[in-house]
């Protein structure tokens, strides 16, 4: 009797042993198959606040600029040093030394029948990040100065109709922002969007 109860109990054991495994099994899985959320800005740190989720897509004369992620730091931050490094942009915008690093990742695509550039042979930028009300200036990336399409730290960009790119853009401001917009002037066509409302 006391041997087939030991048995049983034994079982029983094992039972809720097995089925106890399983169910952490499981749940881990689950915990690693849940995708980690995707930081797209941090315009909290300056207490802003979003009119719109990131990303952003404005679109004129065929072309569409996509904002997908808005990072500023603080220049002397350990993150900014680092991309400063790595890429060689400067601290400074017209000799002046700027307080913040904005850095974006963005994708651009041409919808367009024509090439649409920005380089030597054309000057002009397609699209504007704009801080309270002004456009913000992009320093050079010296290491990848003559890289044409870097995904890495954008300079020279040449897109042939129906050719895409996505990448990283960096530019320089000196105070706190308190109005964000982007927006797109190409060919008479003109598309604005407001990231942070005044």
């Amino acid at each position: 009797m006391k041997k087939t109860m030991m048995k049983a109990i034994m079982a029983a054991t094992m039972l809720i042993s097995t089925v106890a495994g399983q169910w952490e099994i499981s749940n881990a899985n689950a915990a690693a198959a849940t995708p980690a959320p995707i930081i797209r800005d941090n315009l909290f740190k300056f207490g802003l606040k979003k009119e719109v989720e990131l990303p952003v897509t404005i679109t004129s004369g065929g072309f569409s600029y996509t904002l997908e992620k808005l990072m500023i730091y603080d220049v002397k931050s350990n993150d900014a040093q680092a991309l400063m490094k790595k890429y060689g942009y400067s601290d400074r915008i017209y000799k002046a030394p700027t307080k913040y690093m904005v850095w974006t990742k963005i994708t651009i695509e041409n919808k367009s029948n024509k090439i649409v550039q920005r380089n030597a042979k054309d000057q002009q930028d397609k699209w504007f990040l704009s801080f309270d009300g002004g456009g913000l200036n992009w320093p050079t990336p010296k290491k990848v100065f003559d890289v044409v399409n870097s995904k890495e730290a954008l300079n020279t960009w040449v897109l042939k109709p129906g050719q895409k790119l996505t990448t990283y853009q960096m530019y320089g401001y000196f105070t706190e922002p308190k109005f964000i917009s982007i927006y797109t002037n190409i060919d008479g066509g003109f598309d604005q969007k407001i990231i942070v409302k005044e």
